[in-house]
């Protein structure tokens, strides 16, 4: 079969690197690893997502971005091309469509989230987050979210600029934006560790991070660290396989994605140096939940010398990262229409943007006008996390692992990923049995259906990977060809 020729590729290795990073680099590191880590334990937990990352976000990210490359186009268009070179079904596209779906459906009450970090960088700056407990700046983060008007702007501003970027192109818009923003987000967040440095704590954050209690090891605190590491690098979200559709032959997945892998992992690990130091100097818990950032950071700034100038700073870092997320999720469908109906980025980009901005209006809304809404318990908002975030994405995951692992001939893969035979033979078992298995067992922990023993679960997992590797061998001849439709 004859490689589809790319529309759009990235001027450098560097320029895939930096989208991707970006991808991956957003609230998730800056605001949810820290703490979870705090809520988890620290360093035990750090550990326990370090091993993740290497046995689900790396192979899961090496399979999207070799599929995107070798179908090169949107997630949908890319699976149909790699499964149609292998002879398979057309019903695997379902695959890519769900990806796109669930990144847009993330986009949309993402906007609001990233609207926050936006209009907190302007609070701290005029005064608004004066306030002398955590409780006031409680009160002033409810206040905000209660008035429409000033919610919604945020939100909207930040659509806007996702959508402007997105519509100017890969290398004009995305790649450009990324060449200035991802260097700017790294050099504020070492500027804020070095703050953090002087703020008295920095021994106790840094202890609280990096030392090792195996009492903190978990159940729980696995599945956690299971299911951050999966989410943190924004696989099965249609992302990284549009990103993956745009680099250049030549180029090494294995490395390329390693460096993604490192330097996300990098950013939240920084991201804990500059934040547990001020919360520990304060006197503060680090296990403050979602209130860590928007409620006892604030509070900690005030305290401390140029408070105010690096409570700024911190929350336009945030907002940085925010939207380097934001243009990825929707790249996806501006692609898939761009490729699909031959219309211009621009119009796919105001296509998207106008369902984008009704329905991120009424996850806003979710706050306030419509905040007795709550159909099964849940309100707009928390519909969308709970769809995306529970099913689309874990099931996402796995059946393109299932996909890469079974229903494609090997020499795709092999000859997409370059790698020598045993890297190639460890990243085939990982994708057959280990990452199915881990991905499944956060699925159905995070659905309630899951409950086990906290020390007794290390054999279930180490059980269910062994038994499937011997199943996946023993019926693999037979069900190759029936997944593949052949």
């Amino acid at each position: 079969m004859t490689r589809e020729k790319p529309k759009n590729l990235w001027l450098s290795r560097w320029g895939f690197i930096l989208a991707a990073t970006g991808s991956a680099v957003g609230l998730g590191n800056i605001w949810k690893f820290p703490y979870i880590t705090g809520e988890y334990g620290g360093g035990a937990f750090v550990l326990m997502y370090l091993a993740c990352i290497l046995a689900i976000g790396i192979p899961v990210m090496m399979t999207e971005i070799a599929i995107g490359r070798r179908g090169r186009g949107s997630p949908i268009d890319a699976i149909s091309r790699v499964v149609k070179e292998s002879g398979g079904s057309q019903l695997w596209k379902a695959v890519g469509g769900m990806a796109m779906l669930a990144g847009f459906m993330i986009l949309c009450f993402y906007v609001v989230v990233a609207g926050w970090a936006f209009a907190y960088t302007v609070k701290m700056l005029d005064g608004s987050l004066a306030a002398t407990s955590v409780e006031a700046l409680g009160g002033v983060f409810e206040a905000h979210n209660a008035n429409p008007w000033q919610l919604g702007g945020w939100s909207v501003l930040v659509a806007l600029l996702t959508l402007w970027i997105v519509a100017k192109g890969v290398q004009k818009g995305i790649e450009n934006a990324v060449r200035w923003m991802m260097p700017g987000l790294a050099v504020m967040l070492l500027v804020l560790v070095g703050y953090a440095f002087t703020s008295g704590g920095f021994s106790a954050g840094f202890d609280f991070l990096f030392t090792f209690d195996a009492s903190k090891i978990t159940g729980e605190a696995l599945l956690a660290a299971l299911g951050h590491a999966f989410f943190t690098l924004s696989l099965a979200s249609g992302a990284i396989l549009t990103y993956g559709s745009y680099l250049p032959d030549g180029q090494s997945v294995a490395r390329t994605t390693f460096v993604v892998a490192i330097c996300d992992t990098c950013v939240a690990l920084l991201a804990g140096l500059a934040i547990f130091p001020i919360i520990f100097a304060n006197g503060m818990s680090p296990s403050a939940g979602p209130g860590l950032i928007f409620m006892s950071l604030p509070l900690a700034f005030q305290q401390m010398p140029f408070g105010t100038a690096f409570g700024v700073l911190f929350f336009a870092m945030v907002s940085v990262a925010a939207l380097t997320s934001a243009i990825s999720m929707i790249e996806a469908t501006v692609a898939y229409l761009n490729e699909k109906y031959g219309v211009s980025r621009f119009k796919a980009a105001a296509a998207s943007g106008a369902v984008l901005l009704v329905i991120s209006l009424l996850a806003m809304l979710s706050f306030n006008l419509m905040s007795g809404w709550t159909p099964m318990g849940k309100n707009f908002f928390d519909w969308l996390d709970y769809l995306t975030s529970r099913w689309m994405m874990p099931l996402g995951g796995i059946f393109i692992v299932l996909l890469a692992g079974y229903a494609l001939r090997s020499d795709i893969m092999r000859d997409e990923l370059n790698l020598p035979p045993l890297g190639y033979a460890l990243w085939l078992f990982m994708v057959r049995y280990v990452c199915p298995v881990l991905i499944m067992v956060v699925f159905l922990h995070a659905l309630g259906w899951l409950m086990f023993d906290p020390v007794a679960q290390w054999y279930w997992i180490a059980g269910a990977i062994g038994l499937l590797a011997v199943l996946g061998e023993m019926l693999r001849p037979r069900v190759v060809p029936a997944l593949a439709g052949r």
